[in-house]
């Protein structure tokens, strides 16, 4: 069964649509806060929303939303939501801190040469290592603790968000965070 997004947060909101677009009707870009889904939604005609406004996309009622139109690529997002983007996943890792901890905590080997540490930008070995030792020593309580028990530990939120961008943009082995984008037909 497919994981379906219950929220998300606007990363674009289109009034009048795309200019290029037959029919017009409101549009917004959003990003799932669950599964960092990049989603096209269809937003009802009486409503104005905002950047980086959460809104209920779940199957009930919607108050926002008319319909959720289906799932984007990283390339089709507007400039303005490319923009957005880092700022959001940020906000999302640190409301969902818990989440990421475990990620900290849990972590293991993807193959004998390669932990799913070092997928994250700014973690070579030498940080892989110290992670894995602090961990032994005692469980993460939070970003800020991995930060101040890891020697020269770069910003993990920072680091966390941009592994999750370079998830969807796609073309990437291993899927840490981010849903994996929706497959070309036909390949």
């Amino acid at each position: 069964m497919t994981k379906k997004e219950e929220y998300a947060y606007l990363l674009d909101y289109l009034s009048r649509g795309y200019s290029s677009s037959y029919k017009r009707q409101p549009i917004a870009q959003a990003l799932g806060k669950s599964y960092f889904t990049l989603l096209e939604l269809v937003v009802k005609e009486d409503r104005d929303l905002n950047l980086e406004q959460e809104v209920y996309v779940g199957p009930d009622e919607r108050e926002d939303i008319k319909y959720i139109k289906g799932r984007l690529k990283y390339t089709n997002l507007t400039s303005t939501a490319q923009s957005e983007l880092d700022e959001v996943i940020k906000k999302i890792i640190q409301e969902d801190e818990e989440k990421f901890i475990k990620f900290f905590n849990k972590a293991g080997a993807i193959s004998t040469r390669r932990h799913s540490l070092e997928l994250l930008p700014s973690i070579g070995k030498k940080h892989m290592k110290a992670i894995l030792n602090a961990r032994k020593q005692e469980k993460f309580k939070s970003l800020d603790d991995v930060k101040e028990r890891v020697k020269l530990m770069p910003n993990p939120v920072k680091a966390t968000a941009e592994r999750v961008e370079k998830e969807l943009r796609g073309g990437v082995r291993h899927y840490l965070f981010a849903r994996p984008p929706k497959q070309e037909r036909n390949q």
